[in-house]
């Protein structure tokens, strides 16, 4: 995973009172990046919501505004705007992919709850898989933007305070994103099959031998594996169960999705803020 540690002290915002929350909060979000659970990566991007917060803060100060609009900053600030603009594309697609997954599960709650047998159930159940590894594709794409992300913040050199911190706060944004993604993405199914699905391959492997020790809970994929079970089985008795965990992954995905819809927010409004600067 990309990380940028280099500061300066060219530009004293690192003296701002809003500096020593925008520190505690990247180091708290380091800490957990390499969150596995719905309930931590829910917290991430609570995190996230307060860090960009703490950085539209810093944004308002005048001492800021002065380095962002010196001439010899431009680029970078630009480089910025551009890194920005790709993570809340990533952030546009994560909603589609987890509103995408939604429908299909409420479409399949609603098929459950009107049939008592569970004749012509495989073809729709297969249709929700199909409608999963679209989504995976789709995430799959989102991953190869992240990557030229974190290419980008490795060979970028030191630029200034204000300009540093706004690297890091990128960087550990695309740190929570791919949490997020592989989160969405993962099939217990595949894991299982595999030892770690392809897409965590890509992503975490510096993560995989920790990753494997520790017992995860995906609610997503768990309702996958049970429509799999399901399929394969033909016994009306797992019925319950996957109406169970289907249930479980909805309310997760909705908790996924109100959470990255409030960093979305937070995003465009650091972004407006920044413009301003530049076009003041």
């Amino acid at each position: 995973m990309a990380s940028y540690h280099a500061r300066s002290n060219s530009l004293p915002s690192r003296q701002h009172p809003i500096s020593s929350q925008i520190d505690e909060t990247l180091n708290r979000l380091r800490s957990s990046q390499s969150a596995s659970t719905s309930s931590s990566i829910g917290q991430n991007l609570n995190g996230l919501q307060d860090l960009h917060e703490y950085v539209d803060m810093l944004l308002q100060s005048p001492q800021s505004q002065q380095a962002l609009s010196q001439e010899q900053q431009r680029k970078c600030v630009e480089q910025l705007l551009d890194g920005s603009l790709m993570v809340m594309d990533v952030c546009n697609m994560a909603k589609d992919a987890l509103l995408q997954t939604k429908e299909c599960t409420q479409e399949l709650q609603s098929i459950l709850r009107r049939r008592r047998g569970i004749e012509g159930l495989a073809n729709e159940i297969r249709k929700y898989l199909t409608s999963r590894k679209a989504v995976k594709k789709s995430i799959c794409k989102a991953f190869k933007n992240l990557k030229q992300m974190e290419t980008k913040f490795n060979k970028e050199g030191e630029n200034g305070s204000v300009i540093s911190i706004l690297r890091e706060v990128e960087v550990v944004t695309v740190n929570v994103l791919e949490s997020l993604l592989s989160f969405i993405s993962e099939s217990e199914a595949e894991s299982k099959l595999s030892g770690w699905s392809l897409i965590s391959k890509l992503v975490h492997q510096k993560r995989v031998g920790c990753a494997e020790e520790e017992e995860k809970t995906n609610e997503i994929s768990n309702a996958e594996v049970a429509l799999r079970s399901l399929i394969k089985s033909g016994n009306i008795k797992h019925i319950d169960n996957v109406q169970n965990e289907l249930q479980k992954s909805e309310m997760c995905i909705q908790d996924l999705e109100e959470g990255l819809e409030s960093l979305f927010r937070r995003l465009i409004k650091a972004r407006v803020t920044v413009l301003n600067i530049l076009n003041c």
